[in-house]
């Protein structure tokens, strides 16, 4: 599963052929989400801190993330994506 981005010990990945809605999945420890690109838990649980900063970088990134998100569609690697620091 390709890795985009990695900050705060939160891994984000976008993953090959990948069903609708466009989503991001990340992971926290024992925590594991899938996040639309505006930052919105669409599955799983994420503590609330983590799930905030995931909601500011997918604003910041959500460009990055629909251009990854059309390369992985079509069974490309994504490119690595700016963490939030």
């Amino acid at each position: 599963m390709p890795e985009v981005s990695e900050f705060y010990g939160i891994s984000i990945e976008i993953r090959h052929k990948e069903h609708n809605p466009p989503h991001f999945h990340a992971t926290y420890g024992e925590y594991t989400a899938l996040l639309d690109f505006d930052g919105n838990i669409i599955k799983g649980e994420f503590p609330p801190k983590k799930a905030r900063m995931l909601a500011v970088w997918a604003e910041m990134r959500r460009e990055d993330l629909e251009i990854d998100w059309e390369l992985a569609k079509n069974n490309q690697i994504p490119k690595k994506i700016e963490p939030l620091r």
